[in-house]
């Protein structure tokens, strides 16, 4: 075992939790060392896998122009409408997708600071740009922006985590790749001062004053899926890292840490059937297939199993990759007709897609092995129930189903303009609910609801946030905040002892 290297604060994983833990420690000037459990290669954890995407209050474009988009041109802002959000709606719909679970102090917490982080994390060195690809639909030449997730990172979620990380390296911090945790260092007292880790040259106990996990669930754990999530769920995609196996959560648990949030759930969506078993580095989040609300969704048996016009997508499209994983086989088809089919995002477009074409609706339900008698009455019974209406893909335009069951709620229009396609999804998990309990400073609590001294936890093994659903664009801002807290928390921690002795 190596010697003993001392720090002011260890902060473990390097995602966009994790980065903004460590420069935000670092601003309280402390020595930070972060582990990467992946290589430099793989670095990033989940945050690379995402589109960079993130929900928080403001005002508009306009207040948006000032602090955040100060690059966009007075010639881009005439074609774009973005809708405020206002904190009282941003709270309404993260009660509404987790049924009225999410702790409220927390979620106060991440609406409350989440705009001014955006703005930290762009003194930083972050870029942002509006989501024209995927967060907005052209009405009369102007770029409508819907559904509360409207501003991305340039570079997705890629370039959000090589700005932090070259943030990072400007500020003087150490990152360790292929440097994994596994167990917590606690004093006689219980205070946290360190972590065992195992690198490129074995085990190694490097002492702390603080430790900030941010590593991630347990998603790529097929294990604890199965313990946690329930059968077949060892068999699911993983969208993003092959290495959030929950190490951070084992490592809190078996120091008497409290267990919290929405264990039984997680964030999982359509994904494309043909992609590999953890996320591609190349082809990053284009397997997901969101655009299911301009069409409908059916199983292997043709039979429809979701309202895909139940919410805007940002609202469901963490849930329905449950769904899909109930059905037949845990797969399911998109399907689109030649008015829809042109309005589908930049993922459909991909080389890397299962997809069939075809005139006729029998002709495509041969191509995808759908049941064909099935699929056909079911569109049928779909077209018949379709109501009259003002289509509007950019607003919950109330266009509807009626007498069918499940309905359509919104943007129902009719599959009868060939040719129709039709896209074969399965489920990709993203993240899991359940994690740690922390104090709204970030401190870990206990099965006593004690502090846990000088250990901090930011990012998805947070619980309490996250029930059931997701909203989109939340995940990132909250790792946003709650690493920028955790990390300023911890930081201050760890100088608590050198200004008493220099006093």
């Amino acid at each position: 075992m190596a010697s003993a290297t001392e720090y002011d604060v260890i902060v473990v994983g390097a995602g966009n939790a994790a980065l903004c833990a460590a420069l935000s420690a670092r601003e309280q000037g402390s020595r930070v060392l972060v582990l990467e459990k992946a290589s430099e290669e793989e670095r990033g954890g989940n945050s690379t896998f995402t589109a960079g995407g993130f929900r928080f209050v403001h005002d508009g474009l306009e207040d948006l122009r000032g602090d955040v988009l100060s690059d966009l041109s007075d010639a881009e802002a005439r074609q774009i409408y973005i809708p405020p959000l206002p904190a009282d709606l941003y709270m309404h719909d993260l009660m509404k997708v987790t049924e009225g679970l999410t702790q409220e102090e927390l979620a106060s917490l991440l609406i409350g600071r989440s705009r001014e982080t955006v703005v930290w994390m762009k003194s930083k060195g972050v870029r942002f740009i509006p989501m024209f690809g995927r967060q907005s639909y052209k009405v009369n030449g102007i770029h409508h922006f819907y559904g509360g997730v409207n501003i991305e990172a340039v570079g997705g979620g890629w370039g959000l985590v090589d700005f932090l990380v070259k943030a990072a390296e400007r500020a003087g911090i150490e990152i360790r790749y292929r440097t994994g945790l596994r167990k917590l260092l606690q004093e006689k007292s219980g205070a946290v001062s360190g972590v065992l880790a195992f690198g490129p040259d074995g085990y190694e106990e490097i002492h702390a004053r603080a430790v900030v996990l941010a590593c991630g669930g347990f998603e790529a754990n097929p294990e604890m899926r199965t313990r946690y999530l329930g059968p077949g769920w060892e068999l699911c995609r993983v969208r993003g890292t092959k290495h959030n196996t929950g190490d951070g959560i084992r490592a809190a648990l078996e120091i008497g840490a409290q267990a919290y949030g929405g264990w039984s759930t997680c964030h999982a969506v359509q994904w494309d059937i043909s992609a590999p078993p953890f996320g591609d580095r190349v082809v990053l989040d284009n397997f997901q297939k969101h655009s299911y609300p301009l069409g409908i969704v059916v199983n292997m048996a043709g039979e429809r199993f979701v309202d895909e016009g139940a919410d805007f997508r940002n609202h469901t499209y963490a849930k329905y990759g449950r769904e899909v994983m109930k059905q037949p086989q845990r797969a399911a088809v998109q399907i689109f007709d030649s008015k829809t089919i042109g309005m589908v995002r930049d993922e459909y477009r991909i080389k890397q897609v299962t997809k069939a074409e075809a005139n006729t609706l029998e002709e495509l339900a041969q191509a995808l092995d759908i049941d064909v008698a099935g699929f056909v009455r079911t569109v049928a019974g779909y077209n018949a129930a379709c109501q009259p209406g003002d289509y509007n893909p950019a607003i919950l335009d109330g266009k509807h189903t009626a007498g069918i069951t499940p309905p359509k709620s919104n943007w129902a229009l009719p599959i009868d303009e060939p040719p129709y396609y039709g896209f074969v999804v399965t489920c990709g998990i993203t993240f899991t609910f359940g994690g740690l309990r922390i104090t709204p400073s970030g401190e870990v609590l206990d099965t006593t609801d004690a502090v846990i001294p000088g250990l901090y936890a930011a990012g998805e093994l947070v619980g309490g946030i996250f029930y059931q659903n997701y909203l989109g664009g939340a995940g990132l801002m909250s790792g946003s905040v709650f690493g920028r807290l955790s990390g300023r928390s911890a930081g201050q921690h760890a100088q608590r002892p050198a200004r008493a002795a220099a006093e």
